[in-house]
């Protein structure tokens, strides 16, 4: 075997014996600290090389001096070697434990961003931690949202229902103990508990028409049709509580205007909006419908440009107004102010269509939405304006 090749077996045998120390003291210290890992990995190479040039110093017959001298310059640099490496590995440690502290407190008011780190890896990692923070503090903020809707809907479902059924009872209960003898006042009662049992009964399928808004379970039948027609007919239907109320409903509507969507469920949303306008108008007073399209909107177009690819539905009202805090609540589920009225504001008839607060515009909402579509509020002068937009056919 030529020399070369000898230095070369030499070297290569005492590196890998000294490099092979490293496994077994890796596997003891699976369960150590970071740092410990980090310096077995920085001192083993250091001891691999210093092991290849002592053996191959040995093996070459040195002089006593010589080798003294290969030994001390060998252990030197192997000790600044080993401790730098050790240094310059300290910010990887530092910087794993910044990382394992933020994932403790993900979540929480007390998480701190990580920032840069020494290596892009271990950026990108906490870039991904600090979007998961924010994701799980928004999904943390709609959860408070919904309990504290489900709490107010529970409350106000569970005060809704109370009068209704306190009625049923009270009329059943004046007529089995045979307090009403006359026929008049008997037939009277009797129409009485058949409006609570319908009150009872429009509650249930608002409560149903939600549930399945939200379980994205409602099915569309999507056709083209003439979007006035569908608001004529909103009309004609609340025009029994109009007259009740001596609220003139007026109409401003372009026979033009088509939408692709499911007319029953539209009329649904409609005829909420209308109730919810005309129980909320004084007496004698007037709500506003307009059919047409939308104007120009952000990225479509300048301002008073018409949009043709949407149309729009917009119920004004004479309510006052609505609390400014209050407009951005006033389609989530189980919100009324403090203004809200109690069920039965629209008239006594039986079967007159009626919108309980916080449900009733929450199904506008969903109903709306589920075409692809959004509604909005803003004040006016002496009121307040609904904007329902559907994508146009």
């Amino acid at each position: 075997m030529s020399p070369d090749l000898q230095v070369v077996a030499i070297a290569l045998a005492c590196s890998a014996v000294a490099a092979l120390t490293g496994v077994p003291l890796l596997r003891l210290l699976r369960a150590r600290p970071l740092w410990a890992t980090a310096a077995v990995l920085c001192v083993v190479p250091v001891l691999a090389v210093a092991a290849g040039v002592i053996g191959t110093a040995r093996a070459m017959f040195l002089s006593h001096h010589d080798l003294r001298v290969v030994l001390i310059v060998v252990a030197v640099s192997a000790v600044v070697a080993a401790a730098v490496a050790v240094g310059l590995g300290r910010p990887l440690v530092a910087a794993t434990s910044l990382l394992t502290r933020s994932a403790d407190t993900l979540g929480e008011p007390v998480y701190r961003h990580a920032g840069r780190l020494p290596t892009a890896e271990l950026t990108t990692l906490a870039d991904t931690l600090d979007a998961t923070h924010l994701r799980l503090v928004e999904s943390r903020g709609r959860e408070r949202a919904l309990e504290a809707s489900r709490r107010e809907l529970v409350a106000w479902i569970s005060h809704d229902l109370r009068t209704p059924l306190a009625g049923i009872r009270a009329t059943a209960e004046a007529l089995a103990d045979g307090l009403v003898s006359d026929v008049e006042t008997t037939e009277r009662y009797h129409r009485q508990m058949l409006a609570d049992a319908e009150r009872l009964t429009g509650m249930v399928d608002d409560l149903f028409e939600l549930a399945r808004l939200q379980a994205g379970a409602l099915e569309l039948a999507l056709e083209k049709v003439c979007l006035a027609d569908i608001v004529s007919d909103a009309v004609a239907t609340v025009d029994p509580i109009a007259r009740a109320r001596r609220v003139t409903v007026t109409g401003d509507t372009d026979d033009a205007v088509y939408v692709d969507a499911d007319a029953a469920q539209v009329s649904r949303a409609l005829i909420n909006l209308l109730v919810n306008a005309v129980r909320h108008t004084p007496d004698d007073g007037t709500v506003e419908v307009r059919v047409g399209w939308e104007h120009g909107v952000p990225g479509g177009g300048p301002p008073g440009q018409l949009d043709a690819s949407r149309a729009i539905v917009a119920v004004a009202d004479r309510c006052g107004g609505i609390p400014a805090e209050d407009l951005p609540r006033l389609f989530d589920l189980g919100f009324r102010g403090e203004t809200a009225r109690t069920p039965g504001d629209g008239g006594d008839h039986p079967h007159q269509p009626r919108v309980r607060s916080g449900i009733g515009l929450a199904i506008v909402r969903g109903i709306v939405e589920a075409h692809g579509g959004d509604v909005t509020v803003h004040n006016q002068h002496g009121g307040c304006r609904f904007v329902v937009a559907l994508p146009a056919a």
